[in-house]
């Protein structure tokens, strides 16, 4: 039976994501690793992370389901010209990561690409993998981006019930929070805390 692995924010810790990876048990020919957003910002080597799961998808493009975060989102707008709180929200430590020893900034067409190609949700048939939540009340197909990337309490307090469970991560937990019709496995990797992966169906947790 196929696995699901869904992998909470990274923020450019990667010496817990090569961690994690070493621990978790995928059968690349069969499961499937959900990354759920913010692999920048924050972290030592926001770059890093970025290509080392591009290597990933690269390698195994049917088992790698990367997900747009709301800091991935803020990057891509501040690198169009937007005027957008990037650098304030840990976005130095990605220019930093994206800047050569000469002091020139440079991020690779390659990485924006996949960036830009991150999906902002993915489900099967008993769960919705999504960065920040959902709006209560409204159904999946019909909830704005915004949403997606950025809700925090209003969905986190609600007992409403998408007919899947919710899988997400952006607001950070000293442990997972386990609740009938959602569970948040953003760890605070960045702030001391551990990288947590989900194990599902089997319902298991790794922590980096």
């Amino acid at each position: 039976m196929s696995r699901l692995f869904a992998i909470g924010d990274i923020h450019g810790c990667l010496d817990k994501l090569d961690n994690l990876l070493e621990q978790i048990p995928v059968n690349w020919e069969r499961d499937k690793v959900i990354f759920l957003g913010d692999y920048i910002d924050r972290g030592p080597d926001p770059k890093g992370v970025v290509q080392r799961i591009m290597d990933l998808k690269a390698f195994w493009p049917n088992s790698i389901v990367p997900l747009k975060g709301n800091h991935e989102e803020m990057f891509l707008a501040y690198m169009q010209g937007d005027h957008v709180p990037f650098i304030s929200q840990g976005g130095d430590k990605t220019i930093e990561s994206y800047t050569d020893e000469e002091g020139h900034f440079f991020c690779p067409p390659e990485h924006i690409d996949f960036l830009q190609d991150t999906a902002p949700f993915f489900t099967t048939e008993h769960f919705i993998f999504v960065h920040a939540g959902l709006k209560p009340g409204i159904p999946l197909e019909e909830q704005n981006i915004e949403d997606l990337l950025w809700i925090r309490s209003e969905f986190i307090n609600s007992s409403y019930d998408w007919g899947r469970r919710v899988i997400f991560g952006h607001t950070p937990f000293n442990s997972p929070l386990i609740q009938k019709n959602k569970v948040g496995i953003d760890t605070g990797a960045v702030y001391g805390g551990r990288l947590t992966c989900l194990v599902l169906p089997d319902f298991n947790f790794i922590f980096s």
